[in-house]
Order: structure tokens, then C-alpha cells, then sequence
């Protein structure tokens, strides 16, 4: 007899395609107890008689006597959260009609997977939903606002907890959008660190004394307009997490100074003798080839090797192949407390699936918002989706600009200031992409410096 220790987690599968069944119980009863049913009435009985909670449930949507309509299945989704709400409920179904996984969630599913799906890409999900419910490994999962199935994104969780209570630094690399301070936050989230301050310094938001100050702090009358004493960032973060954001953008004085920092915890406030001493974790993000910024002595070689004892990648969306949908679903639901939420129809989607999102996640994130403000409740058209997609206009020859305005006019719910915010924050995420993400030169280009920049970045909620 096993220790109850050593007791296999029980998953209830219920799905009327047999040849699918089958092949699931076989992959799946070396890590489960496979409790399986083929319809509602099958599955009740099953439950009933059941005499511990199923640790996970895997239910199709479309079972007898219609399986062309979700009604069974999530009758059974609404049956297991009343007899078992400890059972993490996962949908595996062919129909993916955005309103039927809506109504599954709303019922109390925690995932949706399609049909056909990769074996390997189940039991990755379910091994999530173990942890989530508070099963194996349990306590480790902080992770939030990292979405996605995809091998890129389950590794990136992966590195996350396993780098997060590392006292070393972590450099974290990735393109402009793709996610590095959401990374940044899980690593301080899964640390021991984590009710300690975790803070954020943008290096290149700030020139010469000020960007000093703001890293390390300064006396009154250290520099003209030092009126007070002020706490630098190390300083505020204590025992906490700093994020140096554009880390290589920072000027060649103080990669001097933040590497002293980094190989002894000491640093002194501007206009102060008295050295201070930091016990910070120092995480740096960069969107920049850095091999490249060292040889051209833009970038001290030595500080690189600090900064990336431990080094994090973030991938790119286009690298997360079936991650968009998924990310759909999560950032509509984010706003699904202030505006009634839209649907794309099954030609969008397509649509939605086949584009690049060059601008990353960040560009995904605000064609959601901007779809909800314009057209909440509204069943979005392949059209009205092209719109928002600004890449898709670069590259596929997009009409011109009046007849992109004469359009966006004959929707229902027009708004011009909805639309002027929309276009500013495409054109500052346009702007941002053709520079890499480098805020001085995006300014430039937009013919505005960088503080004002900032501002409207901060404004339109533009963010890396």
C-alpha cells in the first residue's frame, strides 16, 4: 500500500469521443488516477459515488445527446463546482466559440484547451492547475500576469522560480513589449523577498545628477535645486528588489559607481562623504545587445558580468506559438469589470491568430483596450480588427489615412477623443518599436523631449 503521500493526484475525464479517451488514460495514468465518464448523467453518478474530491477534471463541452451545442458539458462544469469546488476543472473542447468559454469560466473552468491539442501541452496545463490548487509544489507559484502554454512561456515560469531566491543579479533580456518587468515582479513574487519593497528606476528617464540622485540619493544643496534631503532608490528598497530598467542606457560615471554597489553594497549620496551600504537584490532589463554597446565603450565590460550572473530571457510573441488566444481571454477579463466585454467572430480570430503583434505583448494588451472602449459588447469583424493592428497596415498596404478615418467615422459609439488617444499611443508604440525601445531617441523622432514623453507614456499606460 503507497503512503498517502505517494497517492496519485485523481482526474476526472469526461468526453464521448472514445478513441480520444482511451489515448488520454493511457498517456495519463502513469502521473492519474483516470476516473473517466462519457455524458452528464454518467459523470453525476461518477461524482456521487466518489468518495475524496477529484484533484482535476478534463470535460469536453460537446457530449450526448447534442454534441454540437456546449449545454452538457458545462452542466457538468457547474455540477463539479457544487459537489467538489476544490476540483480544478479544465475545458477540453473543440468548440471555442469565445461566449461558450466565457460561460465555462463563469461556471467555474480554470483553462480551456482546443482540440486537436498537443498531449505534451495537457499535462503541462494540468501539472499548472496541481500547483495553482495547491498540490504538489505548492507555495511556489506566485507567478502572475505571465500567460501562456507555450514551451517558451512554461520555461520562462520555470527560470522564474528557480532564479527567484538567488541573492545574485539577474539580467533580464528581451524585445521592446514582451514582458521584462512582469518578469522582474515574479522574480521578487517567488522570492523571500517578496514583503519587501520591490521598486523600479528607469535609466534612461534621467540625465547626469538627477539619474545619480535618483539611485543613490543626495543632501540638501548637493546640486542646484537639492532643496531637501532625499533617499535614493537603493536607499528605499532596503532589503527589497531594484529594477534598473534600460540598464544599458546608463551613463559610464555611474556604471562605475552602481558596480561598486554591486560588488561591496556601497554607495554614497551625492554631496554626502559618509558611504551608505545596500542590501538590495539588483535585477537589470535591457531591450539592447549589450555584447555590441561593450565594443563600441558604451558599456563597462566588467559591470556586464555583475549584472548577468544569472541572465532571464523573455520571448517575443511570435515565439509563443498558441499563446494569443490565451492572452485574449486574460486581458479581457481585466477589463471586464469597466466595459462590457467584445467578441471577435470566427474570421477575426483568424485574423488575430495569423498577425505578428511586432510591438510584443504590449501591443496586444492595448488593441484589447482599445477594442473595449470602442465597441463593448459589440461582435467584432475581421475589418474593425484590421484597423487596430497597426503592423498589419505597414506591411500589408493598408488604405490610406482618409479612408481609415472615413470609416472609423461610421461606427457605431464613435468618440474622437477615444479615437486621438488611440492614434497618440500608436504612434508613441510605433516610435518606441523603431528605436528599440530607447525613450531619448523615440523622443526625438516624435519631436518632443523625454520628459514629456514619459508623461504621456505614463498617461496612455505605455509601458515595456
Amino acid at each position: 500500500m503507497p503512503l498517502d503521500s505517494e497517492k496519485k493526484p485523481t482526474l476526472l475525464l469526461v468526453d464521448d469521443d472514445a478513441i480520444i479517451a482511451d489515448s488520454l488514460e493511457y498517456v495519463l495514468s502513469e502521473e492519474y488516477e483516470i476516473e473517466r465518464a462519457s455524458d452528464r448523467a454518467t459523470s453525476f453518478k461518477l461524482m456521487s459515488d466518489m468518495s475524496d474530491s477529484p484533484t482535476l477534471a478534463l470535460v469536453d463541452l460537446g457530449l450526448p445527446p447534442n454534441t454540437h451545442r456546449p449545454d452538457e458539458g458545462l452542466a457538468v462544469i457547474r455540477k463539479i463546482s457544487q459537489m467538489h469546488p476544490s476540483t480544478r476543472v479544465l475545458v477540453l473542447s473543440g468548440q471555442d466559440n469565445k461566449k461558450h468559454l466565457f460561460q465555462a469560466k463563469e461556471d467555474g473552468a480554470v483553462d480551456f484547451i482546443s482540440k486537436p491539442c498537443d498531449i505534451a501541452e495537457i499535462k503541462v496545463r494540468l501539472k499548472r492547475q496541481i500547483i495553482a490548487g495547491g498540490g504538489a509544489d505548492a507555495g511556489h507559484d506566485d507567478i502572475e500576469g505571465i500567460v501562456g502554454s507555450s514551451e517558451e512561456i512554461e520555461l520562462l515560469r520555470m527560470q522564474i522560480r528557480q532564479l527567484a531566491d538567488s541573492p545574485y543579479p539577474v539580467l533580464i533580456e528581451g524585445e521592446s513589449g514582451s514582458g521584462k518587468e512582469v518578469a522582474a515582479r515574479n522574480l521578487h513574487r517567488c522570492s523571500s523577498r517578496k514583503q519587501e519593497p520591490f521598486m523600479t528606476l528607469n535609466c534612461a528617464a534621467f540625465n547626469g545628477e538627477l539619474l545619480e540622485s535618483q539611485l543613490f540619493g543626495h543632501v540638501k544643496g548637493a546640486f542646484t535645486g537639492a532643496t531637501d534631503t532625499k533617499n535614493g532608490f537603493f536607499e528605499e528598497a532596503g532589503s527589497g528588489t531594484l529594477l534598473l530598467d534600460e540598464v544599458a542606457d546608463l551613463p559610464l560615471d555611474l556604471q562605475a559607481k552602481l558596480l561598486r554597489v554591486l560588488e561591496n553594497g556601497e554607495y554614497y549620496r551625492l554631496g554626502e562623504t559618509q558611504p551608505r551600504h545596500s542590501s538590495a537584490r539588483v535585477l537589470a532589463a535591457t531591450n539592447k545587445d549589450i555584447f555590441e554597446a561593450i565594443k563600441t565603450n558604451q558599456f563597462r565590460e566588467d559591470l556586464y558580468h555583475r549584472l548577468s550572473v544569472l541572465t532571464l530571457r523573455v520571448p517575443s510573441l511570435k515565439e509563443r506559438n498558441g499563446d494569443k488566444n490565451e492572452l485574449l481571454f486574460y486581458f479581457m477579463q481585466q477589463v471586464a469589470d469597466e466595459v462590457a466585454t467584445f467578441q471577435l467572430d470566427e474570421d477575426a480570430l483568424r485574423l488575430w491568430n495569423d498577425y505578428t503583434f511586432p510591438g510584443n505583448v504590449r501591443e496586444l494588451r492595448n488593441i484589447i483596450i482599445r477594442l473595449s472602449a470602442k465597441y463593448p459588447g459589440q461582435t467584432i469583424k475581421p475589418e474593425v480588427l484590421k484597423r487596430e493592428m497597426s503592423g498589419l497596415q505597414r506591411h500589408n498596404g493598408a488604405s490610406s489615412s482618409e479612408d481609415w478615418l472615413h470609416s472609423a467615422l461610421q461606427d457605431s459609439g464613435f468618440q474622437l477623443d477615444q479615437l486621438l488617444k488611440a492614434v497618440e499611443k500608436e504612434v508613441i508604440d510605433l516610435a518606441m518599436r523603431e528605436h528599440d525601445g530607447n525613450v531619448s531617441k523615440a523622443a526625438e523622432m516624435l519631436g518632443i523631449n523625454r520628459t514629456t514623453l514619459y508623461g504621456r507614456m505614463d498617461r496612455l499606460e505605455v509601458k515595456d
